[in-house]
């Protein structure tokens, strides 16, 4: 019995790196939108796409006039659709390039002793804060943004420009203070802004406990690059948002692990 012959597909080996390279990246973006809305956005172009296929071939002339006009439009509706997706691989390929990270690397590799000293001593007084906060069951939410945009943080918040001292995040978030509400925003080892107004996940499959903080420090790990440390008011728990993901009831050991490794 002779073997199947597979010599028709003609494939070199440039031809199976490309169906890899696209395969990476389909699987890329869909984890980058798996569980948003906006996931359900893209199987519905899918399915419309699919359906104009379908009648297009069937000679149905008014569904494929109708259908015709929306896939003709596609492109741009894509970009409208997902522009919030779109900034985030964007900003996640700028990211892995970035020199800020090379020069991580490039410090862990010929002064990680140093570089891990230092680090722990800027989270440290973050550490403390936390601590004291959930055993008086405050409610706070820090925002470790990598790149500052000012006019992104500060329209909505209180400029601090402080470095980064326990007793002034204890006192942001006390109850009574009048910028408890919002969040704090750490970036170059500073304490930016406070009380600032942060944009909400559109994720419908979280927890129904998760309240604005959680939702905020969601959604702003979605659209930028910033990780958010959450403690929760009712019942102090701390959790830890990052692309859009979420760790939650972490152990200050684990939060400390997490913030020498993002910060």
């Amino acid at each position: 019995m002779e073997g199947f012959d597979f010599s028709f597909l003609n494939l070199r080996f440039l031809d199976v790196l490309d169906i890899i390279l696209v395969a990476f990246i389909i699987y890329y973006v869909y984890n980058l939108i798996r569980g948003t809305i906006a996931l359900n956005i893209l199987l519905g172009l899918v399915i419309i796409y699919a359906a104009y296929m379908m009648v297009k071939q069937a000679e149905m002339r008014l569904l494929t006039e109708l259908l015709g006009g929306f896939v003709s439009v596609g492109f741009i509706a894509l970009i409208v659709v997902f522009q919030q997706e779109i900034r985030r691989f964007l900003l996640l390929i700028g990211r892995n390039a970035s020199l800020q990270k090379n020069k991580a690397w490039w410090s862990f590799l010929f002064g990680s002793k140093e570089v891990i000293k230092n680090n722990s001593a800027r989270i440290k007084p973050i550490i403390d804060a936390c601590k004291s906060m959930q055993k008086s069951r405050t409610g706070a939410l820090i925002v470790f943004a990598k790149y500052y945009d000012e006019q992104f943080y500060q329209n909505s918040g209180e400029i601090i420009e402080s470095k980064i001292s326990k007793r002034l995040l204890e006192s942001i978030f006390q109850k009574n203070s009048p910028l408890h509400d919002g969040a704090v925003i750490i970036s170059e080892n500073r304490i930016k802004c406070a009380s600032s107004i942060l944009p909400l996940t559109e994720n419908d499959k979280l927890p129904p406990q998760f309240g604005l903080r959680h939702r905020a420090g969601i959604g702003i790990s979605e659209m930028s690059d910033a990780v958010a440390v959450i403690v929760s008011e009712e019942t102090g728990e701390i959790s830890y948002a990052k692309q859009g993901r979420v760790r939650m009831n972490l152990t200050f050991t684990e939060l400390e692990k997490l913030l020498n490794k993002d910060f």
